[in-house]
């Protein structure tokens, strides 16, 4: 709560954390931390987004003026808790997939240098008591084979793609 509260009002006083997440330095804060130093762009490709704490940091930084992208699941996207419609409604754009099996990805890619990975869903229950990995990546090779993959799946999420009757012949 410091954090976003630092980040949305510099030198405003943090509010009290109605949450049962453990505060101070924290895997959670070195995410939150990692996300806010974006400056010029957010892209997020993540099966399942339920943590509002991850989901206050991501429209801080669209407020700030970072284009933010999400490619998520459309079968997760809806459920309880689940803050793509909040998201979706502060603006950012997001995209989704539109077939059977899951997207399952679970990557960011901070100002296109900056990759975060593995296997944590951005899931309250994921952060609290999953047993997870993250692994933060600056190495422009892997960065790119990453953001190379998003705007494929980017592409190929376009709504304009969509197709919802079959062509008469």
């Amino acid at each position: 709560e410091a954090l976003l509260a630092e980040a949305a009002e510099p030198g405003a006083p943090a509010r009290p954390c109605p949450c049962p997440l453990p505060s101070g330095d924290t895997a959670l804060s070195r995410l939150v931390r990692r996300l806010l130093s974006a400056r010029r762009s957010l892209d997020l490709c993540l099966f399942s987004f339920s943590c509002p704490q991850l989901a206050r940091a991501v429209q801080l930084l669209h407020r700030r003026g970072v284009r933010v992208r999400l490619v998520t699941d459309a079968q997760y996207m809806g459920l309880h808790g689940s803050q793509i419609g909040r998201l979706r409604h502060a603006g950012i754009q997001v995209r989704h997939d539109q077939h059977s099996g899951y997207m399952h990805h679970k990557f960011a890619i901070v100002d296109r240098r900056m990759l975060i990975t593995g296997s944590l869903n951005w899931t309250t229950q994921a952060i609290q008591s999953n047993r997870e990995n993250v692994l933060v990546v600056e190495d422009a090779e892997y960065v790119k084979a990453f953001q190379d993959e998003f705007e494929r799946i980017w592409e190929e999420y376009n709504p304009a793609n969509y197709s919802f009757f079959p062509q008469r012949r």
